[in-house]
């Protein structure tokens, strides 16, 4: 492997998160030339099994979130395995791990145990609702969270019942806001010299998700419920019909309006005072979207979200997964990464000098065992809590 670069290489991170938000945490780190060791138990992580489809017995979900990282595994319900991870910690800059409240402590790392023993780790637990409060210690998956939180509530067809967004935005907000919080604790230890507990709960990163919804709850006392592809303070912002196929509009302002108009030959509609400003578009979002889909009926969807896009109306085509992989601005903005037989998805963080890198496929199970332990002067073969079996979890 050549030297790992970006703006994280002088960092060790020691990974013992399992399904998404710690180990999408634990990529972004090592995409920006963190040293992340991954640490399994002897099953493995779950995800390895979440297909299909698998890639040499792996499931793609697995291979999603552990991109850059060595792969270990140990046993930490035995001693021999917990000193291993003890001797892991001595040089470590960041903990990650999703552990069920109190699992650590079982295992002689209580957070004071850490803050005595390893002052200068930065110790980052994901869970679902915190390790305090009325549901402190309950688990939490993302699906679940996004009902209990409300994200559910307001996402769905207008009139339709609940229905989860299409993706893991809980789990992969609250990786975000991980990442962030271990920079910011980084940050602070390089004036204090001190590490310091951040904990990204799932249930705090889906509350905080619900932006403009609470802070309409807040000043008008309405609950909220879905309201399809329509956003609740922005008209036109919604899915429109053309002769072809369904086309976005996000209008924010008056002159992207009236641009719009003009495009499709209906200039007269920001004069109408039923929509001569958001607030009264607003109000009369019905008899607008009848206005503007008859007018765009006429209309090639590819065709006219070119045209308006580059007279900077900020629109797109409604598009399907293959079409965005095979686009050749998704090319070009790197976000599409081969290593070998691996395919992953590129970093959406871009650094001008210290930019991410991809340097190894997801690795196979315990793949890296001899190599990290060979590093801690251990010899593999001789160490009770070292496991020697890189093949298949059990």
């Amino acid at each position: 492997m050549t030297q790992p670069t970006g703006s994280l290489s002088h960092l060790k991170v020691i990974d013992l998160s399992r399904v998404l938000g710690g180990p999408y945490a634990g990529q972004i780190l090592a995409d920006h030339g963190a040293d992340v060791i991954k640490i399994e138990p002897p099953s493995g992580d779950e995800t390895r099994g979440w297909g299909p489809p698998f890639l040499q017995g792996t499931a793609s979900y697995f291979q999603g979130l552990n991109r850059n990282k060595r792969g270990m595994s140990l046993d930490l319900s035995k001693p021999a395995g917990q000193e291993l991870l003890a001797r892991l910690l001595e040089d470590a800059d960041v903990l990650i791990e999703n552990f069920k409240t109190g699992t650590l402590d079982k295992w002689g790392l209580s957070h004071a145990e850490i803050e005595r023993r390893f002052p200068k780790l930065v110790h980052c637990r994901v869970s679902g609702f915190g390790a305090d409060g009325p549901m402190g210690g309950l688990p939490g998956y993302d699906a679940a969270i996004q009902a209990s939180c409300g994200i559910m509530s307001v996402n769905g067809e207008k009139g339709g019942e609940a229905l989860r967004v299409g993706l893991p935005v809980v789990d992969m907000a609250t990786g975000l806001n991980a990442v962030i919080g271990i920079l910011m604790a980084l940050a602070e230890r390089g004036q204090s010299g001190k590490g310091q507990f951040v904990e990204a709960a799932l249930y705090d990163c889906g509350v905080s998700l619900l932006h403009p919804h609470l802070p309409n709850y807040y000043m008008s006392g309405k609950v909220p419920g879905p309201s399809g592809n329509a956003h609740p303070n922005i008209c036109p912002y919604d899915t429109f019909a053309t002769r072809t196929d369904p086309l976005f509009l996000a209008v924010g302002n008056n002159r992207q309006f009236a641009t719009l108009c003009r495009i499709i030959n209906r200039p007269d509609l920001p004069l109408d005072e039923r929509f001569a400003d958001n607030g009264l578009r607003n109000r009369n979002r019905d008899l607008l979207k009848v206005e503007l889909e008859q007018a765009m009926a006429a209309h090639d969807c590819r065709e006219l979200a070119d045209e308006l896009i580059h007279a900077g109306v900020p629109c797109g085509a409604v598009r399907s997964i293959d079409q965005v992989v095979d686009d050749p601005h998704t090319r070009h903005r790197e976000m599409v990464v081969d290593i070998g037989e691996y395919r992953g998805t590129g970093s959406p963080i871009k650094l001008s000098r210290t930019p991410a890198s991809y340097r190894r496929a997801p690795p196979a199970f315990a793949e890296h065992n001899h190599e990290v332990l060979q590093e801690l002067g251990i010899d593999p073969a001789n160490h009770p809590g070292a496991n020697t079996d890189t093949g298949k979890p059990s």
